[in-house]
């Protein structure tokens, strides 16, 4: 072997000039070499000149299998086919595909590049032509037979509706907290867009919300879930040929939320309550079960059960102490749990009687300049019968009340006052008593002075109709003549339908139209209605007066009309951070529709608009550069429209520049190229400021300041060095934000990837690994060569399997299976990336090959001499792995043990014993 010094003997009898060797080992290479021998010695030897590798005869390899159509569009196709079933016993270097036009005799090649992968998007055709294709293999000899041709191939879009297939049911109920994903497949050509929608709003990713969607799958994950995820949740897949939804109504469940308070104690008794309350305002998402009430002195801390059965929002709470203070508490339930509780206010367990109700105001009639009649209604007794009423006065100045009368005041609820001073100002209240005691008094009357009484006042004068909407008649008189010496405290005003008899009031009391105006509304619009009023004083109404003629109920209409303010009449320039104001006076009736916009969409949601009776304004505080645009104001209403538009430019700094290249990289400079920045501010660009960073330092240099073009050679860098380089736009109101590279740049001329590994073979095999050894690269790149990675394949599998990357150049493969045939190859690598790889031949995972070989004791070697009839024994011992198989031969025919011959074989020895020999044994 070439790998071993030693020489291994063939064998030693070869009488003619040609010899066939048996037990070589595939992959290995070998010397051979020949010498004579004659009955007075050997003579030298001669060797073959080169070494000799063996291996089965090399082809071309066979034709590639199974090429399919993956995928068809307009203007390309996409191809794969697998490899061949025997690749002629060399590697596969390229794969050849090949084209014909339907209609043309010839295949032409698809591409000039080497192709070693199998499979290819064949790009730029043109639709509707019709193709075929083949692809072939080729090896170190040549290429090979091309596989079978496809089916004609027509370019064209493939068009497939949406299918949707859903993982989950109309409905999902999930309790708070809970996890829940909406999954499903869904295909179509092309692929669709997938879109998914709550209560009709598109669902966007959050913390707790997760949207994941590959090209067949889509899923929904909603974590730790809570009330407001319930809705009805709509996955929507959609291509140019249809669209296909699915939907699921998703309920979050949860104990409910407390009852609604306050707690009403509808009756409060020395030994019960009968307390309410509302349900609460969530359930949860399950009906409220029952309620659970419980009770506590309002002084010591343990809770008494009441009830845990009742489902109405009322209760008796039973069993209590009187003059005890208690506190109820009440908890919702449903199927998942129970609320917070609701906690009542404290209340005393005391007897139903009370002092009597304070008695409603008091009304005065019957005014004289020394005397008034005053009036009440009963009030509640208490539970007890009154006994009594209580009448105070006080003078209206005054803070003292004072009783009109010791005499008790029973049954009658009126008393006649006298000794009142003339023109004194008074107040009167009232109170009922009982055998509980005396109950509060009631609010004080109406202010009055005493003197005679005042007659009723003169009719307003000149009653009319100022205004009119389709609803309303704004009316306006004049004061009354005489207001019958009394004071007048408002007016009543009264309308009736054309026709009709009855007058409606329009206002119930006097002091509800205090104004000689007043808006009646309410109106049917397109009646004529026929309208009076009435003045009152303390001495009642007035005779009515009357509007002179019937009023038709309807819109007094004036078209829409625009007074620009100075900041719209012509086109506005503002700085940005400024407050952006535009503004109108608005007329017409019914008084216009307004709307603002901003290129004929809605204006940004930071605008505050302000719409007044008068007019409009839209105010924008803080103005950024994206706040510029045209602005309408559009007023509008039943007779028509007017539109006024100006136009807004905010003034401002550049954005950052386009994406920021650095390339030509050498030892002391590169290049910088970037794009002008997509917004300029309002403004032309000035200059471009390019600076440079040391990635270990924290200083940026400054390396242009006044560049205007978009690119830049960056000189004077130290090899060695990392940089980091980034750039800002100026205008004149300021400077960009930089936009830096994305990564450092190390100041080195040009590195490349080492060249391959050199003459890799094994060395060593055994049942589960092999010794591999190679020669350094012919070239390292430019750069330290770091290490060599080791891969291995086994026979009949497409990818390759990483085993370890070595500094050395050699290794031990281990892990392998016996009996399998592997493939190994290896790269080298420094810092700038792997190397193309060097392979060996297949190699078979088997026991540790041991050519066979044999001793025989010395002495026989030199040859026996025995007497004929004696017994011959002639000893000899094997070695070889896996065991040789013993041949026994004398000249050229096989022994068999048989007759007087006998041969004993085990896995170390063989032993050839005659008895009796004879002149013929010898030999």
């Amino acid at each position: 072997e070439t790998d071993h010094r030693a020489w291994t003997p063939v064998t030693y009898t070869v009488t003619r000039q040609n010899a066939t060797v048996q037990g070589l080992i595939e992959g290995k290479a070998y010397f051979f070499r020949i010498a004579p021998e004659n009955i007075i010695g050997m003579g030298p030897f001669v060797e073959t000149t080169s070494e000799l590798l063996i291996r089965d005869p090399i082809t071309v390899p066979e034709r590639p299998e199974d090429l399919q159509v993956k995928e068809v569009t307009k203007e390309s196709v996409t191809l794969t086919w697998n490899p061949p079933k025997y690749n002629g016993g060399s590697d596969i270097t390229m794969y050849v595909l090949e084209s014909r036009l339907i209609g043309k005799e010839k295949f032409s090649r698809v591409t000039k590049e080497k192709m070693l992968d199998r499979k290819y998007i064949v790009e730029g055709l043109k639709e509707g032509d019709t193709y075929e294709y083949r692809v072939s293999a080729c090896n170190i000899v040549g290429q090979g037979k091309p596989s079978f041709c496809t089916k004609p191939i027509t370019c064209k879009d493939e068009i497939a509706p949406p299918a949707l297939e859903l993982d989950f049911r109309d409905k999902l109920i999930v309790r708070v907290g809970e996890a829940f994903s909406l999954t499903g497949h869904y295909s179509g050509k092309p692929q669709p867009k997938v879109t998914w929608l709550k209560d009709d709003i598109t669902v966007k990713e959050d913390k707790r919300t997760k949207i994941q969607t590959t090209p067949t799958t889509l899923c929904l994950g909603m974590y730790k879930s809570t009330r407001e995820d319930s809705g009805k949740y709509c996955v929507v897949i959609e291509n140019s040929s249809g669209s296909r939804k699915g939907l699921c109504q998703v309920t979050v469940v949860d104990r409910p939320q407390p009852p609604v308070g306050p707690v009403i104690f509808d009756e409060v008794h020395k030994d019960h309550f009968v307390i309410s309350w509302k349900p609460p305002l969530d359930d949860g998402g399950s009906a409220i079960t029952n309620y659970i009430v419980e009770k506590k002195d309002a002084h010591r801390e343990l809770w008494m059960p009441v009830t845990s059965a009742t489902v109405k929002t009322t209760c008796k709470v039973p069993k209590l102490l009187e003059g005890k203070e208690y506190v109820v508490r009440i908890y919702a339930e449903n199927t998942y749990g129970i609320s917070d509780p609701l906690l009542s206010d404290e209340m005393k367990a005391k007897d139903r009687f009370s002092v009597p109700d304070a008695p409603e105001q008091p009304i005065i009639k019957n005014v004289t300049k020394n005397s008034a009649l005053v009036c009440w209604n009963r009030p509640r007794d208490g539970g007890k019968p009154i006994t009594s009423y209580i009448l105070e006065r006080k003078e209206t100045m005054s803070t003292r009340w004072a009783r009109v009368t010791k005499d008790p005041i029973y049954p009658d609820t009126q008393f006649k006052v006298t000794d009142l001073l003339e023109g004194c100002e008074y107040e009167f209240r009232v109170s009922a008593e009982n055998e509980i005691g005396v109950g509060d008094p009631s609010p004080p009357s109406k202010p009055f002075f005493a003197r005679d009484p005042i007659v009723k006042p003169s009719p307003p004068i000149n009653p009319e109709a100022v205004d009119k909407t389709k609803s309303s008649v704004d009316l306006s008189w004049q004061p009354p003549r005489h207001d019958g010496n009394g004071k007048i405290l408002g007016y009543l005003i009264e309308y009736q339908k054309e026709g009709d008899e009855e007058w409606k009031k329009a206002n119930h009391t006097a002091d509800s139209c205090p104004d000689t105006k007043y808006q009646v509304i309410g109106l049917t619009e397109g009646t004529k209605y026929k309208f009076r009023v009435m003045a009152v004083n303390a001495a009642g109404e007035s005779e009515p007066a009357h509007v002179r003629d019937p009023v038709e109920v309807k819109d007094r209409l004036e078209p829409p009309e625009l007074i620009l303010d100075a900041n719209m009449v012509r086109d506005q320039q503002i700085k940005a951070g400024t407050t952006l104001r535009l503004s109108a006076v608005i007329k017409g009736i019914p008084f216009p529709k307004v709307t603002w916009k901003k290129d004929d969409k809605e204006v940004s949601t930071k605008a505050d608009i302000e719409v007044t009776g008068v007019g409009s304004k839209l105010e924008i505080r803080n103005a950024a550069h994206e706040d510029g645009g045209i602005y309408s104001l559009t007023v509008e209403n039943p007779l028509g429209s007017k539109t006024v538009s100006v136009k807004v430019l905010v003034l401002d700094k550049p954005g950052p520049p386009r994406n920021l290249q650095v390339s030509e990289v050498r030892k002391d400079s590169c290049y910088l190229t970037w794009k002008e920045p997509e917004d300029n501010g309002g403004s032309a660009i000035t200059n471009y400021v390019i600076e440079k960073k040391d990635v270990a330092a924290a200083q940026w240099v400054p390396i242009s300041s006044s560049s205007k073009k978009h690119s830049l050679l960056a000189k004077h860098l130290m090899e060695g060095t990392q940089y980091l380089f980034r750039v800002a736009a100026e205008n004149q109101y300021g400077r960009s934000p930089y936009v830096e590279s994305l990564k450092p740049i190390k100041a080195i001329d040009p590195l490349h990837p080492p060249g391959p590994p050199k003459n890799l073979h094994h060395v060593d095999v055994d049942k589960t690994e092999v010794s591999l050894v190679w020669n350094w690269p012919d070239r390292d790149g430019g750069a330290e060569i770091t290490g060599f990675l080791v891969e291995y394949q086994e026979e009949g599998a497409d990818e390759w399997t990483k085993f370890k990357t070595v500094t050395v150049p050699e290794c031990v493969v281990t892990g392998l299976k016996q009996g399998k045939i592997y493939k190994f190859r290896v790269k080298a690598q420094n810092i700038v990336g792997l190397s193309l790889p060097d392979t060996t031949i297949p190699i078979e995972c088997q026991e540790k090959l041991v050519p066979p070989s044999v001793e025989l004791d010395v002495k026989l070697i030199e040859g026996l001499v025995v007497k004929a009839g004696s017994t011959v024994r002639l000893p000899a011992i094997m070695r070889g792995v896996p065991v040789p198989t013993a041949k026994w031969v004398t000249d050229d025919n096989e022994i068999k043990s048989e007759g007087n011959y006998k041969i004993d074989t085990d896995n170390y020895s063989t032993t050839l014993t005659i008895k009796s020999c004879v002149r013929k044994d010898s030999g």
